[in-house]
């Protein structure tokens, strides 16, 4: 069976690259058949915090990456690696090393004068004679254990990349490497084996970036006596300038885009593309369409570019198929704290109100940002829509027609709106523009709106006529025929 694991470690939120490699485990395991672990890699105490720990899984959650097993907690199996460790220090293949950090940065940087290649450890403490251990141990230093790598002239560690092929490592460039801290704790790559190992890992499916992890983990896989796992590196993900996706192209985290207002499945839906394709190209999945065409080997090996635009269209794309109840139940959150026509409103309101802007938002936030004349009792006429609409001779008196008109509809709905405001541009003998884009721009501030009418209607009789007296108020203070100071909203 393929047994799959996510393991992120819990020093930040979840970020697009951890979201990508999450997903591609989960994929992969789904449509196998197989099985997705949760691993929290959280030995890094100073780092890891629980808020840290919540992210992640408050992301997963609205990703609808849902686990086999776990979450399990490196920092609840440290006896674990310490068993394993003795064990190598037992058979030969680990030794105690006394260097202190003052003592290897010295190493280091005369192995890098000298131009070593290698510049890692230089096996001081590899050949240290018992009675040397015991001295140093009786002077109060604590060892870290570290892992004797097989040395030889032809000795390369080699991988076989599912994504890459095959890739060989020369172990002199390795240099035997820490297993264990002073402190008793596991470094990343001896506690991943062992984790690995022991819960069956079939696939190792992570970031590019871990590469260089790959032979010193294949030498302890191989000690160790566990099954090597199949490895996949993906590729890095780059922002739209090709550096690496950081904060300044735009927010990195999962949940900062739950908040922006995109859809979980839309959020997956690019995810996948990111690195990955079908041989049709093709760009909108069903969440069971993915699980099913899914594969590593339509991976792609050079880097992903994360592109905003796309992401928007596609996040559209869902809002526009989402059920309008559904959609409703997911806007909601974004409309707290509201006033206007929206405070008083039915579920029936908003449903109508998703109906006509749907398909004019890309984001769920943009709601609240588009239609914000429904949602506040004060607008304020862009000058835009005074200097091109409202300041035009004979508007005040459209307007005033208008208002005794709306003043008059029953029932006050779409159709009667309508009927009565094309019937007073036909009365007036003027194009029904002139009476349209005037009313418009009294009602919502601007010159552009979804369907009037519509708009009218969602408003509500009491609103729109104040509303409409309001802008004649401002028109005749504007123009003069009024000394009154009148302002917005009063």
């Amino acid at each position: 069976m393929v047994r799959v694991r996510f393991a992120p470690s819990p020093t930040g939120y979840l970020h697009i690259g951890g979201a990508r490699t999450a997903l591609f485990n989960w994929l992969y395991a789904r449509s196998k058949g197989g099985k997705f672990i949760l691993r929290i890699e959280d030995t890094d105490v100073k780092r890891s915090t629980p808020e840290a720990v919540e992210a992640i899984l408050e992301g997963l959650k609205w990703l609808g990456l849902d686990w086999d097993e776990g979450p399990y907690f490196q920092s609840g199996r440290l006896e674990i690696y310490r068993r394993y460790a003795r064990q190598l220090l037992e058979t030969g293949h680990a030794y105690y090393c006394y260097c202190t950090p003052e003592e290897l940065e010295e190493k280091r940087a005369k192995m890098i004068s000298d131009d070593d290649q290698a510049a890692g450890y230089d096996g001081t403490c590899r050949q240290l004679p018992q009675a040397g251990r015991d001295r140093l141990r009786s002077l109060g230093l604590k060892p870290s254990v570290r892992f004797k790598v097989p040395r030889g002239i032809s000795r390369v560690t080699k991988m076989e990349d599912i994504l890459r092929g095959p890739r060989e490592f020369d172990n002199h460039l390795l240099g035997d490497f820490i297993i264990l801290r002073p402190d008793g704790t596991p470094t990343y790559n001896f506690a991943v084996v062992v984790d690995d190992g022991e819960m069956g890992i079939t696939h190792v499916i992570r970031g590019d970036d871990h590469i260089s992890n790959t032979p010193r983990q294949i030498l302890l896989f191989e000690t160790l006596g566990f099954e090597l796992p199949s490895f996949a590196h993906l590729p890095m993900i780059w922002g739209s300038d090709r550096t690496r996706l950081s904060k300044r192209h735009g927010a990195t985290s999962v949940i900062a885009y739950r908040e922006e207002g995109y859809l979980p499945e839309a959020m997956v839906n690019y995810l996948a593309l990111l690195g990955w394709a079908t041989s049709d190209s093709q760009q909108i999945f069903t969440r069971e369409e993915l699980v099913s065409k899914f594969s590593l080997e339509r991976i792609s090996k050079n880097p992903a570019i994360f592109d905003s635009e796309k992401l928007n269209w596609m996040n559209g794309e869902y809002i526009r198929s989402t059920d309008l109840e559904k959609l409703v139940d997911l806007a909601l959150p974004y409309l707290k704290e509201v006033k206007g026509p929206a405070a008083q409103a039915d579920r029936e309101w908003f449903v109508e109100l998703l109906r006509i802007y749907r398909e004019r938002i890309k984001t769920l936030k943009q709601l609240l940002e588009q239609a914000d004349f429904f949602f506040t009792d004060r607008i304020q006429l862009t000058e835009d829509a005074l200097n091109k609409v409202l300041m035009k001779e004979g508007v005040p008196d459209i307007l005033r027609q208008t208002k005794d008109v709306l003043a008059k509809v029953e029932p006050f709905n779409v159709e009667t709106i309508e009927d009565a405001l094309r019937a007073l541009a036909a009365e007036l003998g003027i194009g029904a523009g002139k009476v349209i884009h005037p009313l418009r721009a009294s009602l919502t501030g601007r010159r552009a709106s979804p369907g009037l009418f519509e708009v009218i209607a969602l408003l509500g009789r009491p609103i729109t006529l104040t509303r409409i007296e309001q802008t004649i108020q401002e028109l005749d203070h504007r123009l003069g025929h009024s000394s009154r100071k009148w302002e917005m909203g009063n």
